[in-house]
């Protein structure tokens, strides 16, 4: 006959007994940085250029599939940032004419960036309050990626799918 599993009691050999968790290992928040969702994305950002039209920055915002682009001068360096919001604020204001328009006239030029060192929550916060869904991410050498809310609530579901298949592991053994 087998022999079925029995939860310890008080005479059970606690000497035996292991712990792979404690209370303080359960509780313990780890700080996630900036820098683990670029290394999980990639570090790819999409950049226009200020004289360039909007027709064209919509064009490469539909065929890339992304929601912004970054606007560099020809070093490189950051000049500001074009959403989708701001074209379709721009075409409000100027139906069938807003795609000859300059990128430069209709972009944000007061970029809110972070760093690859800041942490996650601090990002998420400054752009919940700041009502905006991008942010380029810049350390000493310049641009290095962009991040948006849709990369950080993805990171955090995989991250409690990866907790809760953890847990299940272990109630399962």
């Amino acid at each position: 006959m087998p022999t079925s599993y029995q939860a310890p009691n008080r005479q059970s050999d606690e000497k035996n007994r292991t712990v792979s968790q404690s209370t303080t290992s359960n509780v313990a928040s780890e700080v996630v940085y900036v820098q683990r969702v670029i290394e999980q994305k990639g570090g790819d950002v999409y950049a226009i250029r200020p004289q360039d039209t909007l027709g064209e920055a919509v064009k490469i915002l539909r065929d890339r599939r992304i929601g912004a682009l970054v606007v560099t001068d020809a070093t490189g360096a950051l000049q500001g940032i074009l959403s989708e919001r701001d074209i379709v604020r721009k075409l409000a204001d100027t139906p069938g004419q807003t795609l000859p328009q300059k990128v430069e006239d209709v972009m944000t030029s007061q970029v809110q960036t972070c760093t690859p060192q800041e942490p996650l929550v601090s990002v998420l916060r400054r752009m919940t309050e700041g009502r905006f869904r991008h942010m380029p991410v810049l350390d000493d050498t310049g641009l290095v990626g962009m991040v948006t809310i849709g990369d950080m609530v993805n990171f955090r579901l995989n991250q409690l799918e990866h907790e809760a298949l953890q847990l299940k592991q272990l109630i399962v053994g």
